[in-house]
């Protein structure tokens, strides 16, 4: 089976999807943190894996891609 990236909006990201972001960097979503920093409209994905821990803050409104089968 193919897999491909569908265009959704970072908000409707759900952790154990693999999404990539505007700036081409993927990360495997672990967590997201609503209200990033306190602040409305951010949130923030967190990769944590035995590989690499990352956390990429993003408007919940902006475009991101999703890998799915």
């Amino acid at each position: 089976m193919t897999e491909s990236w569908t265009p959704i909006y970072a908000a409707d990201v759900k952790p154990g999807d693999r999404v990539r972001l505007a700036s081409g960097v993927e990360v495997l979503v672990s967590a997201v943190e609503p209200n990033f920093l306190g602040r409305d409209g951010m949130i923030a994905f967190i990769e944590d894996t035995p590989a690499r821990w990352f956390k990429a803050p993003v408007p919940a409104t902006a475009d991101v891609e999703v890998q799915r089968a």
